[in-house]
């Protein structure tokens, strides 16, 4: 069986969950079945792999604009392929058409959803409305779609009902448990100006509104003075977004101690030893359909809060690998907002400061977290059960 596997990140260009996942699945559906992967960019170097540019004709057109062409390109491309599986709705028009002209089978994960996205409007102007109109026609037409946990799929069938339910599978993200493990050494902190004598409270995500960042920042004021707050941010959505969080940033490094700001992209090495020394990982998401970035904080025996949307509640086991907090949405905002973002940010730091304070509970939850990764989310498991949907729709 061959699978073209069609994607916007692939390494060396990964810059959020969706690219994780595309990497580690294909490694790992690779023992299982020949796997092409076509993906935007100039992906690393490896066999089966092509990457994709922007048409020349295309480089000055909306950024959704851009993502068509490439589609277009990687469809044709995909001729003698047995199935086709897409990530993202930047890739499923690739999918989508490669379905339609060479009659194949086309398998969609859904990392999110545009519908619940509106603020990308901000990054991508009139290309939102292209994007919600190319995952709409991609999810409707597909022989299949994977979605990254139940809320996910509850989501898909809400926001999408033409889509038959049967079609709808729930297969959560996997972890590399060999990759991220508890790392004690401190070659990282030390580079990055971290104290290892001093609680850490730490965040990992892009600068968007969907990570929530800004509401961390805001909880930041209420934390134990001697936390360290380490912010590693991926790059910002839009300047809008830029310049809030740094505005916010200044403020909080005004009013205390130890906030740390790293704007690069970490190497496995230096994130595995600041999630080993974090004392508290932070997931502070508005907006969350699987969350891998929390897995990797368990991976490395960290203990976790997060917010308690999409998800997050079927990795965080409340009260046993982490602390979930709720959220209650204002009916009137559309970016899924708080209604109360005051009190939600009062919430983050009360859970925060909860587990700063006892060591043992923070211990014992970074136990579970491991075990939890170790015998749940694995890459294999999720390979295999991608591979069966593959087989039910090419039989």
């Amino acid at each position: 069986m061959r699978i073209d596997l069609m994607t916007r990140e692939y390494p060396p260009e990964v810059y959020g969950g969706a690219g994780v996942h595309a990497a580690e699945l294909t490694r790992a559906l690779r023992r299982f079945a020949e796997v092409r992967v076509r993906a935007f960019g100039n992906p690393v170097a490896e066999p089966h792999t092509t990457g994709y540019g922007v048409p020349d004709s295309l480089r000055d057109a909306n950024p959704a604009l851009r993502s068509l062409g490439i589609d277009v390109r990687i469809a044709a491309d995909a001729r003698g392929a047995d199935l086709v599986h897409s990530h993202t709705w930047y890739a499923n028009a690739a999918g989508h058409l490669a379905a339609l002209v060479h009659g194949i089978p086309h398998v969609m994960t859904m990392h999110s959803l545009e519908p619940l996205r509106p603020w990308k409007a901000e990054q991508l102007g009139g290309g939102y409305a292209l994007s919600a109109w190319l995952e709409r026609s991609a999810v409707e037409a597909a022989a299949g779609v994977i979605a990254v946990s139940s809320a996910m799929r509850d989501d898909i069938c809400e926001v999408y009902p033409q889509v038959d339910p049967g079609r709808v599978h729930v297969i959560h993200n996997g972890i590399d448990v060999e990759n991220y493990r508890p790392d004690h050494g401190t070659a990282a902190l030390d580079r990055l100006g971290i104290d290892p004598g001093r609680p850490i409270v730490l965040f990992v995500g892009r600068v968007t509104r969907q990570k929530g960042l800004h509401h961390l920042l805001r909880a930041g004021f209420e934390l134990h003075p001697e936390a360290q707050l380490v912010l590693c941010c991926g790059q910002p959505d839009t300047p809008e977004i830029a310049a809030e969080v740094d505005a916010l940033t200044e403020e909080l490094g005004r009013a205390r101690t130890g906030v740390v700001r790293v704007d690069e992209m970490l190497d496995p090495r230096s994130l595995r030893q600041l999630l080993t020394h974090a004392s508290v990982f932070v997931c502070p998401s508005v907006y969350e359909p699987m969350g891998i970035v929390n897995l990797e904080a368990m991976a490395c025996g960290t203990a976790v809060v997060a917010s308690a949307v999409g998800g997050i509640p079927e990795v965080v086991e409340h009260g046993r690998t982490g602390l979930l907090v709720p959220l209650e949405r204002d009916p009137r905002s559309e970016s899924g907002e708080p209604a109360d973002p005051a009190r939600f940010a009062g919430a983050l730091a009360e859970a925060v400061n909860t587990l700063l304070e006892d060591r043992d509970l923070r211990a014992r939850m970074g136990r579970e977290g491991r075990r939890r990764v170790e015998t749940e989310f694995t890459w294999d498991h999720a390979a295999l059960k991608t591979i069966e949907v593959y087989k039910s729709l090419t039989r």
